[in-house]
């Protein structure tokens, strides 16, 4: 039997016990609700840069991109506040080739319909920019950044400071011999947002706390591949749009009378500035995505997790409906709302992509 000594020191050991395993506790909950926070701005941002990248999808095929002829990273957030302005801006745009080629009769309000498309690109970039810098200093005063997720978040800093650099390089090809932007210029500007977006939710879905059935290494390695594929692919369509190659062999299965058209790979530098060979390129790699994504999806779907046969048949899905509106794309001869259609979806496929990577390769590590 303890005496009254006795048990008040067993208390008083009982107490001490629990108040260290508070504060260990503590730094654990604090460590989850920072992981949870830079969870939900990821996917934020990753929202926010979908929506930047479908606007410029319609401002390139609105033939907009050129409608501001000046780069002014902060008093460019504002429009013309004027009658005064308004013809300033339109009288710039007047000095460029596209207008004296393609536009000699445009109207001032339809010189306002092209510049609200472009004002619009460039302020949901601003929006990124200060989503992404304001949130990334606080996370990384408080120490969330560390390790892998460190090296993500700085990869995906330094795409985004490239971009308005790239996209203003992209909007001067286009200012004084040419009616449109370079296309392997609006190439490199799409593919490295969509690094920017795919980077996003890969670190996102890595910051996951639930808990992950084993799979195969192989499928990690089949993830990686295949997110690599689409983004390729991602790059190619830039091109075809850069190029307007949509506008010509609007058939399909073949191009024209042939699987291969005769002038395809005729020019030297193709497919960069040969319309057919960056169509013909197009449709070769969607065949492979599509036989890709059937092809992982019947393999995930053996016995094994069933959240990866889930993702691997989303993925299959996706990326069927993707080809499906490509081809619909291009025999209705790329009209704004299917191609815009086609870039959304192939934008979702890609984040689908990156999700499944990050997802794969923590189940299987």
């Amino acid at each position: 039997m303890r005496t009254a000594g006795e048990e008040s020191a067993r208390l008083e050991s009982k107490n001490r016990m629990a108040s260290i395993d508070a504060l260990s506790a503590k730094p654990e909950r604090t460590l989850a609700q920072s992981r949870a926070g830079v969870r939900v701005w990821l996917f934020a941002l990753a929202g926010l840069v979908f929506a930047m990248v479908l606007v410029g999808g319609a401002t390139r095929l609105t033939e907009s991109g050129l409608s501001i002829t000046q780069w002014k990273p902060v008093t460019g957030v504002l429009p013309p506040l004027s009658a005064a302005d308004w013809q300033a801006e339109f009288d710039r745009y007047k000095q460029i080739p596209q207008y004296a080629e393609l536009n000699p009769d445009m109207t001032l309000d339809g010189f306002k319909t092209i510049f609200w498309w472009e004002w619009s690109h460039r302020l949901l970039a601003r929006i990124v920019g200060l989503v992404y810098i304001l949130p990334a200093l606080w996370f990384w005063a408080r120490g969330a950044f560390k390790g892998a997720l460190g090296r993500q978040i700085a990869f995906a800093t330094a795409l985004l400071a490239l971009e308005p650099i790239v996209g203003w390089w992209m909007v001067s090809s286009g200012l004084s011999e040419r009616t449109e932007v370079a296309q392997e210029r609006l190439a490199l500007h799409l593919l490295i947002a969509a690094g920017v977006f795919g980077t996003l939710i890969y670190a996102a879905v890595g910051l996951s706390e639930r808990k992950r059935a084993a799979c195969r290494r192989g499928f990690a390695t089949a993830g990686a591949v295949f997110a690599i594929l689409v983004y390729v692919q991602l790059g190619l369509g830039a091109l075809v749009a850069g190029l307007r190659s949509g506008l010509i062999y609007n058939t399909w299965p073949l191009m024209g009378p042939s699987f291969l058209p005769a002038e395809a790979f005729n020019a030297g530098d193709a497919p960069l500035n040969d319309p057919a060979t960056a169509q013909f390129d197009h449709r070769l790699v969607a065949y492979a995505v599509l036989a890709f994504a059937l092809a992982q999806a019947l393999a995930a779907l053996r016995p094994g997790p069933r959240p990866l046969a889930r993702r691997a048949v989303a993925l299959a899905a996706v990326a069927s409906l993707q080809v499906a509106l490509g081809v619909a794309t291009l025999l209705f001869l790329a009209p704004v709302p299917l191609a815009l259609a086609h870039q959304a979806v192939a934008l979702v496929l890609f984040g689908l992509a990156a999700a499944h990577w990050s997802a794969t390769r923590g189940e299987s590590g």
